[in-house]
């Protein structure tokens, strides 16, 4: 099914016989549902309202991230939570969707500095399993009254509604980046040096680590002011060991980063790991495997051997693990009873037959 309109969409939920799996590019089937038929959403495409002087974007969730940020580009404007294309590392081919940006709360390094996905999203439409059309939100920042359904729609994975439109708060994109590379430390050691990045008053926009390429932290923002706090972060990180700044390919580098792209090639389970700075050398040491760190939030991408259920691998630790890549354990980790209850109460409201997504966040 691919409808073209939102009544469209609307009507082939209200008729659906069973189960639906709603696919936007198919880029990233965590916890991918065998068997089912898809709806796709990329017939929903366009942009009905641009205005760069609000600094406000509304789009349809099937048009591709790369047209809504080359729509952006064109004013000298970004999504402040630097979406990433997972497709590469998953396995996947097609075209990443800006619905599916926001059903999976794809958020890049800049998340430390400003906020992930949900936090620029300020309005959504989206049609629920019993095939109405539900609207929250608006195109402007002070428009939620009642029950804040944007923010719940963002990270849902399609198992409450299927999204048809989008508004964004966006933001000028900084004239100047610099990237400081600590090219020496080591996984585990780069923890402590970006840990000291973070903590620093300089407004640092992004903090990882990759193999063969070491400890890297951003700054962003006006020239001097870049070039002032990227000389005061550089002294700061200079008792952890070298440091050489990087300008030209500071865009690439960060691309490479947010997207996991050293672990692509590497065999095994993919995993993501999300917890405090202060157990992240105990879980890589175990781990012992291909990481990447994207530490502005607070992530491990792990690779580890097929079929191994990492959590254990890495226990003990606070925080959560996802599986992404391999036919290993299920995708999400499991819930505390609370949290299940609280799910299912949202799901049996948003979705009583249980059509969208069955399972694929259990």
């Amino acid at each position: 099914m691919r409808p073209e309109t939102e009544a469209q969409l609307a009507e082939a939920i209200r008729d659906a016989a069973g189960p639906i799996r709603v696919v936007g590019g198919d880029t990233r089937p965590v916890g991918r549902i065998a068997g089912v038929p898809a709806l796709e959403t990329g017939a929903l495409r366009g942009v009905v309202l641009y205005e760069p002087a609000a600094l406000t974007l509304v789009v349809r969730a099937g048009t591709t991230l790369a047209e809504v940020e080359a729509v952006l580009a064109a004013e000298g404007q970004r999504l402040p939570f630097e979406p990433m294309r997972w497709g590469s590392v998953l396995g996947t081919a097609g075209e990443s969707t800006i619905g599916g940006v926001v059903a999976a709360n794809v958020s890049g390094p800049r998340r430390v500095q400003a906020g992930a996905c949900r936090d620029s999203l300020i309005g959504v439409r989206f049609v629920d399993g019993t095939g109405a059309v539900v609207k929250n939100g608006g195109r402007v920042m002070k428009n939620v009254t009642g029950y804040d359904l944007v923010k719940l729609m963002a990270g849902s994975w399609g198992t409450l509604g299927v999204l048809t439109e989008l508004a964004f708060k966006v933001l000028p994109k900084a004239p100047a980046e610099v990237t400081l590379v600590l090219p020496d430390l080591g996984a585990g050691a780069a923890v402590a040096a970006l840990s000291a990045a973070l903590g620093s008053p300089y407004d640092v926009t992004g903090a990882g680590w990759m193999p063969g390429v070491g400890a890297v932290v951003r700054v962003e923002g006006l020239n001097d002011s870049v070039t002032y706090r990227a000389g005061k972060l550089a002294a700061l990180l200079a008792r952890f060991g070298e440091v050489r700044e990087e300008r030209a390919g500071s865009p690439a580098l960060w691309q490479s980063l947010g997207e996991a792209a050293p672990l692509k090639s590497q065999t095994g389970d993919l995993w993501r790991f999300s917890l405090k700075p202060s157990e992240a050398p105990g879980v890589i040491a175990r781990l012992a495997g291909p990481v990447v760190l994207d530490w502005g939030g607070g992530l491990i991408w792990a690779v580890v051997p097929e079929g191994c259920d990492a959590r254990t691998l890495a226990a003990p630790f606070s925080g959560h693990a996802t599986w992404m890549r391999g036919p290993g354990a299920g995708a999400f980790a499991p819930e505390a009873a609370p949290v299940v209850a609280l799910s299912a109460g949202l799901r049996a409201r948003f979705d009583p037959r249980g059509i969208l997504n069955p399972g694929r966040m259990g």
